[in-house]
């Protein structure tokens, strides 16, 4: 089941150009498992961040920030792509959640620079899980580039500029 009630909007945009930007968005499992209506599970999906179409994923990666309750077990997360982007994996791939201390980062894979053609929502799995977690939050973040069309960059004339 597709957890959405988290989404944040991918945004960071420059006054100066196209550049890389930063996002990032917080996963709380208690407000999960409320939306859900049922206990956590394994193969649960939490919609993380949207990225818009004409996007270049640099790199991302999750952080716990509050440790989980002490009743989940054997829990393991990977962050990436759920639908077409690649691999629910392709970023993180099984970290250990229920053994991390608050602070604690997952490991990014080697994979980066990923082209989201069309939108997509960069997405967390309870991979694993023998008894899901009830509380605890989770920090997702992503360096994002825009690479949209930027059109014709030549300067247009202006008919007051021609010579009389």
């Amino acid at each position: 089941m597709a957890i959405t009630g988290e989404l944040q909007a991918a945004r960071g945009m420059s006054s100066r150009g196209r550049m890389p930007y930063y996002v990032q968005n917080t996963i709380n499992m208690a407000t999960a498992a409320a939306e859900k209506g049922t206990a956590l599970a394994a193969n649960d999906i939490f919609e993380a961040i949207s990225i818009p179409a004409n996007t270049l994923v640099l790199q991302a990666g999750y952080q716990v920030t509050t440790v989980m309750d002490g009743s989940a077990a054997g829990c393991t997360m990977h962050l990436g792509f759920s639908d077409t982007h690649g691999a629910v994996d392709t970023f993180v791939t099984a970290f250990d959640i229920d053994a991390a201390a608050a602070g604690d980062y997952a490991l990014p894979t080697d994979d980066s620079n990923i082209l989201v053609e069309t939108a997509d929502t960069l997405d967390l799995e309870l991979q694993a899980a023998t008894t899901g977690p009830v509380s605890g939050v989770i920090r997702v973040f992503a360096v994002l580039m825009d690479i949209s069309d930027t059109g014709d960059q030549v300067p247009s004339e202006a008919a007051r500029d021609a010579l009389a």
